[in-house]
């Protein structure tokens, strides 16, 4: 899993250092509530996350989340 802000990594890692598999989640999700495909769960987030570090998101830029063999899910941060 990647997370890149206007192309820079700002954080990488992967499934198998979350502290519930993926296939738990989606269990445990699923007894209730009904998953369609397309859903995506958000299970959290693995180190860098930016507020720790003083960086904060602004109007303009540009995230995307990415999953190996699933893809990219890229949004835009526009301002309140």
């Amino acid at each position: 899993m990647a997370l890149r802000v206007n192309g820079e990594t700002r954080q990488s890692s992967h499934t198998s250092k979350m502290i519930f598999p993926v296939d738990e989640c989606v269990s445990v999700l699923s007894q209730g509530f009904t998953l369609l495909p397309g859903d995506v769960l958000a299970t959290g987030t693995p180190e860098g996350v930016g507020a720790a570090l003083g960086r904060f998101l602004k109007a303009g830029d540009r995230l995307e989340a990415e999953v190996e063999r699933i893809g990219v899910l890229a949004n835009r941060v526009v301002a309140p």
